[in-house]
């Protein structure tokens, strides 16, 4: 009996040291948390488990599937405004939709000139607001920049250049513009240019993702390494998610292009 008490004597220092060692490699309690790593609040201790979890799929290596990120916003407000970068992203995906919407049309019509940008010496402005657009027959439309003919010859290049396979023909304060044909060739230019605007877009993409992590970076020496990982990764991830919904728009876009 004496024996056995002297064996098990030494056992709550080994389950002191086990606890240890299974808390050492968990990531800190996100700053200011006024409770204890293995009593803080739930959604602390939550954050810190699936910092590790996901921690671990990356040490796994590629070719493998990972866990998808979604970190609370208000956890890291402090590092940097995801809501914010959600919505500069959204603003690229919304600008590549009113792109394809305005510019990039089978059938020219009236309405697909009003927000052409006439580049003059008081400014940039949309061609609806200096001119007056209407359409005299199935072929041809009619600018009439009568309230600003000294604008004629800047809205007739802003035509020329709008990647609409526009021909303006200046007659005075009037811009005759003829509709072009519905052509293969004029199908695949549209097509073209859907695809470099889109190309541009994700540029931009790249752009908002490139400035977001490198304010999270800032935070490197501040916050735990996986803190830092997790949220490039869902940085990233954003992005994807983003660069997705573009190249559906433009199948979408090229589909009704090509007919």
């Amino acid at each position: 009996m004496a024996l056995a008490l002297r064996c098990l004597r030494p056992l709550p220092s080994l389950l002191h040291r086990s606890s240890f060692a299974m808390t050492r490699g968990l990531p800190q309690a996100p700053r200011g948390c006024p409770a204890p790593l293995l009593e803080g609040c739930g959604q602390c201790v939550q954050q810190m488990l699936l910092s590790r979890q996901l921690a671990t799929k990356k040490a796994k290596g590629k070719g493998q599937s990972q866990a998808k990120v979604n970190i609370s916003a208000a956890l890291v407000e402090d590092i940097i405004n995801l809501e914010e970068t959600s919505e500069d992203m959204q603003a690229v995906i919304e600008a590549l939709k009113e792109d394809f919407s305005r510019n990039l049309n089978v059938r020219t019509s009236p309405g697909a000139l009003d927000h052409i940008t006439v580049v003059t010496k008081d400014g940039k402005f949309p061609l609806n607001q200096l001119g007056q657009i209407s359409q005299k027959s199935p072929q041809l439309m009619i600018v009439n920049m009568t309230n600003f003919p000294e604008s004629t010859a800047a809205a007739a290049k802003a035509l020329r250049e709008s990647g609409m396979n526009l021909n303006p023909e200046v007659d005075g304060t009037m811009i005759r513009v003829p509709v072009p044909k519905v052509t293969r060739e004029h199908r695949e230019s549209l097509a073209k240019l859907a695809k470099q605007s889109t190309n541009k877009s994700k540029e931009a993409l790249r752009k908002v993702r490139s400035k977001s992590i490198t304010q999270v970076k800032k935070f490197k020496n501040k916050v735990s390494e996986d803190t830092i990982w997790l949220l490039e990764k869902q940085i990233q991830q954003m992005a994807d998610e983003a660069a997705t919904e573009m190249d559906k728009l433009l199948a979408a876009k090229t589909k009704e292009l090509l007919g």
